[in-house]
């Protein structure tokens, strides 16, 4: 079992930064990808930012240019830095593992999920 915990999330106005991070504990695996997801009060989760298993960074283009993805394996932890944050960017961050062969930016090629935190812009 992976536990991931997020920490970070916050209000903040438009134009405003947050630094979200996500600690793996348990990590009994080698992790192929890990990524950030979102979601707002009736959309679908979105995958925002992700770390894959060659290294590569996909990065949507709605958060292309302000946000970044970065992680510290020594600390197995994850991070996501994001900057002029706009009222689109409010919903439940989530951060995710996957030990899947394949897997990008895609909610289902995650077996593993955080419990999300809050990020509001207003």
């Amino acid at each position: 079992h992976v536990q991931l915990v997020e920490s970070g999330g916050g209000s903040v106005k438009t134009g405003g930064s947050l630094a979200l991070s996500c600690v793996a504990a348990k990590l009994t695996y080698s992790s192929n990808c890990m990524g950030w997801f979102r979601q707002a009060p009736g959309k679908e989760r979105e995958g925002v930012a992700a770390i894959l298993r060659d290294g590569e960074v996909s990065i949507a283009d709605s958060v292309l240019g302000r946000f970044t993805i970065s992680q510290d394996n020594a600390k197995n932890t994850l991070y996501l830095q994001m900057n002029s944050l706009t009222p689109e960017d409010t919903g439940m961050y989530y951060c995710a593992s996957s030990n899947k062969f394949f897997c990008g930016r895609a909610a289902r090629d995650y077996n593993y999920w955080g419990q999300g935190t809050q990020v509001t812009v207003s």
